[in-house]
């Protein structure tokens, strides 16, 4: 499962978990996407498309869902 956003193209990134005597292990960080049905805020035409979408992108409207 591809887990990249298709609006922003967010995908996993590479971060260390520190535990308390500050030992650091390379873990990995998702984005929080969705596979939801939506169309482009910024188009005119009303093309539904079916993806991955992060939430950062949902909450600033550059698409609008379709329920």
């Amino acid at each position: 499962m591809a887990r990249i956003c298709d609006i922003c193209g967010k995908g996993p990134q590479v971060a260390n978990s520190v535990s308390n005597a500050n030992n650091r292990v390379k873990r990995w960080v998702y984005p929080n996407v969705h596979s939801i049905r939506y169309t482009l805020a910024s188009a005119n035409d009303a093309c539904v498309k079916r993806g991955k979408v992060c939430t950062k992108c949902v909450k600033a409207k550059k698409i609008q869902k379709i329920l």
